[in-house]
């Protein structure tokens, strides 16, 4: 494996001596930076760093990539931790939909949404998934993105979820991104379970989740508990036969209204819950004190026009904040966590320190990728980012509308 040695940095980024879990509260504004740098990387792991006056001659140039990032910032990779990344077909007829008035939730409720990429999917092959994805997920590291977490919930049924999963799995194999996956089969109740839920239920559990483990397919397990999809009541259900099987828990919640789902996600040990747009005290108290994530989807606010999730309230509460894409055909087409950062610091006032450590170490932590990723640290992975020439590390989420990053550099 080559080594690497990058100097003349303008400012190595998220240097984090003593890693010990991810930032929440005033902590998350902590962002430590090392100007006129260098760092080094052996074996795909950061052997080494510091200032340019501290480093020493080198002894071994064997198989030695030299890079001068003189203007340039180094970073931590971003840590996407939610994806709905495989499908089918983009879904821009439903973009115009909303332009001419009807909503996210009324579009699904005629059949379009979520429905409508499983019926899409459902005509496609594994191989034609996977090389859709393959774009896709070069395309989020053109934009910074090391680490991903990618879903299911377009299949809805036992053949087309474990084609789903077995395509994110070989996505795995074939990606030099991090990649963890999700089984989402409770994502909504086909058409054929309308007047059935309790069976399509049913069939998650006793049907689908057997063979995903078996096969090894998912990570986490996640319920869309929201009015019209699933109820509280089915979304505790669902994550005890998840969570008894070996799956955590990752649910959607309170994307659009507050129905009781964070306190059951919670009460399961989810590692988080995503969405958020809506929250009021009772769910705030449960975060607080609680490990698990709050993950917002800011790029998913913009898109729908709906409210983003109120960040400095979490944080205010003491609350573990992350930062992700949501990228899928549907509420959010577009991966790019440059973008993500911009959002979140114009509409969710946070800092840039505070949107790129909820991307980076906190959307680590959200993937339970902490101890690897997320962080310029001794002995961590070395997935980074080198940008392009730029005037200030603010400057990243200044710019929203240019692609600041030069190079990704990611290992497996």
């Amino acid at each position: 494996m080559k080594n690497i040695l990058i100097k003349n940095i303008k400012g190595l980024v998220g240097v984090v001596i003593d890693p010990n879990g991810p930032k929440r509260g005033k902590s998350l504004n902590e962002l430590s930076i090392i100007e006129d740098a260098f760092l080094a990387i052996e074996d795909g792991r950061i052997s080494f760093f510091g200032p340019m006056s501290d480093l020493m001659g080198i002894s071994d140039w064997t198989n030695l990539e030299i890079i001068d990032a003189d203007g340039k910032y180094v970073m931590p990779a971003f840590c996407d931790s939610h994806s709905h990344l495989v499908f089918a077909r983009t879904r821009e007829d439903e973009f115009v939909d909303r332009i001419k008035g009807l909503t996210y939730e009324e579009i699904g409720q005629k059949g379009g949404g979520i429905l409508n990429s499983a019926r899409r999917l459902a005509e496609m092959s594994e191989d034609e998934l996977e090389i859709a994805a393959l774009k896709r997920l070069a395309l989020v590291k053109s934009f910074g993105t090391g680490a991903i977490e990618i879903k299911s919930g377009y299949g809805l049924s036992v053949e087309a979820e474990l084609k789903m999963l077995r395509v994110i799995k070989r996505l795995k194999e074939k990606s030099d991104l991090t990649i963890k996956a999700t089984f989402l089969g409770a994502h909504a109740f086909p058409l054929a379970y309308k007047e059935r839920k309790d069976d399509y239920i049913d069939l998650i559990i006793n049907e689908m989740i057997p063979p995903i483990v078996a096969e090894g397919l998912a990570d986490y397990i996640d319920v869309f508990c929201e009015r019209n999809y699933f109820t509280p009541e089915q979304l505790d259900r669902i994550l005890t036969a998840g969570v008894a099987a070996g799956l955590k828990p990752k649910i959607h919640v309170n994307q659009f209204s507050i129905l009781g789902g964070v306190g059951i996600g919670v009460k399961h040990g989810a590692v988080s819950v995503d969405h958020l747009e809506e929250l009021d005290d009772t769910d705030l108290s449960f975060l607080k004190s609680s490990d698990t994530i709050a993950t917002a989807l800011p790029s998913c606010s913009f898109f729908l026009n709906i409210p983003y999730a109120p960040a400095r309230k979490m944080l205010d509460n003491e609350v573990v904040l992350a930062l992700a894409s949501d990228f899928n055909p549907g509420s959010t087409p577009s991966g790019n966590m440059q973008f993500v950062n911009s959002l979140a610091c114009i509409k969710m006032r946070l800092t840039p320190a505070e949107a790129f450590n909820a991307s980076t170490l906190n959307g680590a932590y959200a993937m339970n990728l902490g101890e690897e990723l997320g962080s310029i640290s001794i002995g961590k992975k070395a997935n980074i980012i080198i940008t392009k020439e730029m005037p200030s590390f603010d400057y990243l989420a200044y710019s929203f509308g240019e692609n600041v990053v030069e190079r990704t550099i990611l290992f497996k």
